[in-house]
């Protein structure tokens, strides 16, 4: 599975949902040992009520409506395999119906109050099929940089990498 993730990420970049800027992680992705056992099968973002939801991609509005008391929104994105990506959004008030073909970058919902997180956020998920995912794996990040240890970067006065330290 982790294959058909990484081959989906190639050709798709999801926008997150909400900002700019990038919303601090209130809880990041923790996946469950088993279908049944506890986790965390999203990732919750810090946002205040009546922050616009984003759609990260263009996709189908394939449900909007409650969940167990509070605003859901699923929006199943076209060609990223069988069964395809979906992305799933709570607590919200959703502003689509069902059956709405959105473009990516368009408001889908607003974060609505709920008591997912002691802060006010919005629980990201990502499925295929029944599976969660991480849905991080599909957003662009800033590029890795690697300093030394000390955290001081290589440059005048300081040996490159491989050099030996001054001897006799």
């Amino acid at each position: 599975m982790r294959l058909t993730v990484l081959l989906a990420t190639l050709t798709l970049i999801l926008l997150r949902p909400v900002g700019p800027p990038p919303p601090e992680i209130v809880r990041g992705w923790e996946p469950p040992p088993g279908p049944y056992a506890a986790g965390h099968r999203g990732i919750d973002l810090a946002a205040p009520p009546g922050t616009p939801v984003l759609a990260p991609a263009a996709g189908t509005v394939t449900f909007a409506g409650p969940v167990g008391g509070r605003g859901a929104v699923s929006l199943t994105l076209p060609g990223t395999g069988t069964p395809p990506l979906r992305t799933t959004f709570t607590p919200v008030t959703p502003l689509v119906p069902t059956g709405t073909r959105v473009a990516r970058g368009t408001p889908i919902a607003e974060v609505a109050e709920g008591p997912h997180c002691r802060v006010s956020c919005l629980h990201w998920g990502l499925l295929r099929g029944k599976e969660y995912l991480n849905p991080l794996l599909l957003t662009r990040r800033a590029p890795a940089r690697l300093l030394p240890l000390d955290g001081e970067p290589w440059g005048a006065g300081r040996a490159g990498p491989g050099s030996r330290p001054p001897g006799p």
